[in-house]
């Protein structure tokens, strides 16, 4: 289904204003580089990077260079990228550009910070993967619901449901029973916020703040009542780890990318399948025009309501699949207000990947490297506060938003309710 995305892509590709600032942004990145990094450095000093997370049977050589001279490089590449944008372009590749000069801009960074020291490249990317694995799902969950045209921020609520109701059942019963029940649990918050937002036609963003302060509410009075005062209702155990055969011995990837728990594979599982169904099946084709063009989409027969129904319910079991993470994936317990955001931070991941599973994948690895990072930066004694390393992400977030260097285009229908004429 031909979308506005294209024609506005091809139109700020060719504009020259965006020519400019992306040139004038490559030239500040080289610039950078040389004034923060290369400038502070003394010559002789050499960067250790460890290729194999602890725990790992695999024995790599770490990759040991010289500092001062792969900085030049990286600089280099970055003022060679910043005057060819300036002079011709790089056209349709000008995203891709940008995220290899941003990717050069990190890796100058752990190339100065771990000078004269040592960083586990392979266990930062690794615990990057772990942490964007409730962003990931939260994104998800709001793909789903928004590209059908409801507005979903009562994911962090879902969530929060998802991980108390599958602490408590998983105790009560095993980890795959509390597992459904979290996804049933997300389901019917969701349930309840589709009968608000289609057919009472409530104001969306109010109905999802009720569920967030609702299930924030319920859940603290229900662990404080009973999972703090019976604590066999709050051991519900985790999920195993589980090796890949084949895969998981492959150097440096394997330990990064197969050797974890299910949710990671689920992960990697969801994102091929809501692609697939968003963007190849009929079920796709009416969900993304209903988010676009409810009016046209009934026209041609489509059931506007329930399409959205149950997109907004398959989002709700999403939430609530990312709600299980935390007790049944990470620390095997509910502690009250757990989730401490993620909803929210999946929404902005949604935003920054623009409405695609892909790309809200990609934001959420980008989310939990920076929030990996950020937990680093002590170890590595870096002068800079790691919560300046987690202002990264949120400020790109803005700037597409704002669309100085990119453009979100979010479904045309989002958060408008649907008067059947």
């Amino acid at each position: 289904m031909p979308t506005t995305t294209t024609s506005i892509n091809n139109l700020e590709r060719t504009s020259p204003t965006r020519r400019i600032v992306m040139g004038i942004l490559f030239l500040a990145i080289s610039a950078a580089i040389w004034f923060l990094f290369i400038r502070t450095l003394e010559p002789g000093v050499q960067t250790t990077f460890k290729m194999m997370p602890g725990g790992s049977s695999q024995n790599i050589p770490n990759w040991v260079f010289s500092s001062l001279p792969m900085l030049n490089v990286l600089a280099g590449i970055c003022l060679v990228a910043g005057g060819y944008q300036l002079a011709r372009g790089f056209r349709k590749q000008t995203n891709l550009v940008l995220g290899l000069v941003a990717g050069i801009l990190v890796f100058a960074f752990l190339t100065w910070a771990t000078a004269d020291g040592s960083l586990n490249l392979a266990g930062l990317f690794r615990s990057a993967l772990v942490k964007a694995v409730p962003l990931t799902l939260g994104a998800l969950s709001g793909v789903l619901c928004e590209r059908s045209g409801v507005v979903n921020i009562a994911i962090e609520g879902m969530m929060l449901t998802g991980a108390f109701v599958s602490a408590f059942v998983g105790s009560v019963t095993n980890i795959w029973i509390g597992l459904l029940a979290a996804v049933l649990a997300g389901g019917i918050l969701a349930a309840v916020l589709a009968v608000l937002s289609i057919k009472y036609k409530t104001d969306q963003i109010i109905a999802g703040t009720i569920i967030n302060i609702f299930a924030a509410g319920i859940t603290s009075f229900l662990s404080a009542k009973f999972l703090q005062v019976y604590q066999n209702l709050n051991d519900p155990g985790r999920f195993p780890t589980i090796e890949i055969p084949f895969l998981s011995n492959i150097p440096f990837v394997g330990p990064v990318l197969f050797q974890h728990n299910m949710f990671v594979y689920a992960v990697y599982i969801f994102i091929i399948l809501i692609t697939v169904g968003l963007y190849y099946t009929r079920w796709g084709l009416r969900t993304r025009s209903v988010g676009e063009h409810p009016k046209a989409a009934d026209t041609l027969g489509i059931n506007v309501f329930r399409t959205r129904y149950v997109s907004v319910i398959l989002g709700g079991f999403m939430a609530g699949f990312g709600g299980a993470y935390f007790t049944l994936g990470s620390v095997g317990r509910f502690d009250e207000l757990m989730t401490a955001g993620r909803g929210f931070i999946g929404l902005a991941a949604m935003i920054f990947g623009n409405w695609n599973p892909f790309g809200s994948f990609s934001a959420g690895l980008l989310f939990g490297f920076f929030d990996a990072l950020a937990s680093k930066m002590a170890i590595l004694k870096v002068p800079i506060p790691s919560e300046v390393m987690l202002m990264f992400p949120y400020l790109a977030t803005m700037v597409i938003l704002a669309g100085v260097v990119g453009r979100g285009q979010m479904p045309a229908a989002d958060g408008q309710p649907y008067e059947k004429e």
